[in-house]
């Protein structure tokens, strides 16, 4: 073979390459479109998942925790302390303006108990009066500290509670990094993830939880999406 016609052949060879290379990154981009609208895509379904966060607002780590939220295009459900509220509001408004879901978890953070539940109730009706402040809007969801809830306060207080099946413990360790092999190993579709906004390593945790999940095909919703869509 002359070198004209060897010639005439790599570059016959190379435009067809560079064509089929464009069509997969046409693929890749559609599909990337498609996933980022939260509809079907070629490899299925995206499986939701909501994250949620207790205890805060915090004025550092919650305001980094928001910034890697919007950094991701993920949505979150936070429940707040009336007390932090209360000491945060621009905070809590940040919340609300950029799409995330604000729920309760009483003003001092008190766990129920059989002699307590008129203050406990209080706490709830004295936090959901504080975030209307700031977001003018009521609040629906409760987090009960430490999960101990009476049935009978949803139609008292017209509150729905949300518990969770995921739970890392991050409060009881500062290694972000066991914490987020702990919720990507156990995680599932359709599951609630306990965090707490009020640490740094659980924020750093957080994040690298959302960014693995969503490389394996998870979308991030809001608590209200997992439980009532």
């Amino acid at each position: 073979m002359n070198s004209r016609v060897f010639r005439i052949l790599y570059a016959l060879c190379l435009v067809l390459s560079l064509s089929a290379l464009g069509r997969q990154a046409r693929i890749y981009a559609h599909n990337c479109a498609v996933i980022n609208d939260g509809q079907i895509s070629d490899a299925g379904e995206l499986k939701r998942i909501a994250i949620t966060f207790d205890d805060g607002p915090h004025p550092v780590y919650t305001k980094r925790l928001l910034d890697g939220l919007k950094e991701r295009n993920v949505k979150a459900t936070f429940f707040v302390t009336g007390e932090h509220a209360e000491q945060c509001p621009d905070i809590i408004k940040r919340m609300h303006d950029e799409g995330h879901l604000i729920g309760n978890h009483t003003y001092s953070h008190i766990q129920l108990t059989s002699s307590n539940r008129e203050k406990f109730s209080s706490e709830l009706l004295k936090t959901s009066e504080i975030i209307k402040s700031i977001t003018g809007e009521e609040t629906q969801y409760v987090r009960p500290p430490y999960g101990l809830w009476d049935k009978s306060l949803e139609a008292q207080l017209n509150m729905f509670p949300v518990l969770w099946n995921v739970d890392p413990l991050d409060w009881c360790t500062s290694n972000a990094s066991k914490v987020a092999r702990s919720v990507i190993r156990d995680a599932e579709e359709n599951d609630i993830i306990l965090m707490h906004d009020y640490y740094a390593s659980s924020v750093s945790a957080a994040l690298m939880i959302i960014d693995e999940l969503t490389k394996e095909g998870y979308s991030f919703v809001t608590v209200d999406e997992i439980l009532f869509d």
